[in-house]
């Protein structure tokens, strides 16, 4: 049985089109999701905790920064390219890196304003657009069903909000 997908394919052909994927589109992506994800209980964990704003934007930010470096890192380091055909290292690291970065930082920048309860709405608002901007990338380079990218996403967020907001209760 033949599964269909309303999925845009992207406007590259063969070659082109996979070497786009894998050398750009794949390590942006998992930046971002990286970078969306693994931030969330270290700057809901202090938020929660603290009630202060500021306190969880510079919690945030750190790991943004932290978890930038360290995709960076990992990526560059993970293969040379050559026998997988995922191009330039020190490219793909530079993507996955400011992918992770910006992924962390997007949901951060709310905790500038000063008043918990707005920050914490803001926050939240941003998480819902990153997840359907992570699911949209999915479906538009990936062929991947826009809303279950987004429900997996939403599911692993979940998860580490849940861990995160026990954490910053119990403190």
């Amino acid at each position: 049985m033949t599964t269909r997908t309303t999925a845009r394919p992207p406007r590259r052909a063969g070659r082109d089109q996979r070497s786009f994927l894998l050398q750009r589109a794949q390590p942006a992506l998992t930046g971002l999701i990286d970078g969306s994800l693994s931030t969330l209980a270290p700057i809901f964990a202090v938020a929660l905790a603290t009630r202060q704003p500021h306190y969880a934007f510079l919690a945030g930010l750190a790991t943004a920064i932290g978890a930038g470096v360290s995709m960076a890192f990992s990526e560059g380091l993970s293969d040379t390219g050559d026998l997988t055909g995922r191009g330039n290292p020190l490219l793909r690291g530079k993507i996955t890196g400011a992918g992770t970065f910006l992924g962390g930082i997007l949901h951060t920048l709310p905790f500038l304003i000063p008043a918990y309860h707005a920050a914490l709405a803001v926050a939240l608002a941003v998480i819902v657009f990153e997840l359907a901007a992570l699911a949209w990338i999915r479906w538009r380079f990936f062929a991947t069903a826009f809303l279950r990218s987004f429900l997996s996403i939403a599911i692993a967020g979940a998860i580490i909000a849940t861990v995160s907001a026990a954490l910053g209760a119990a403190s």
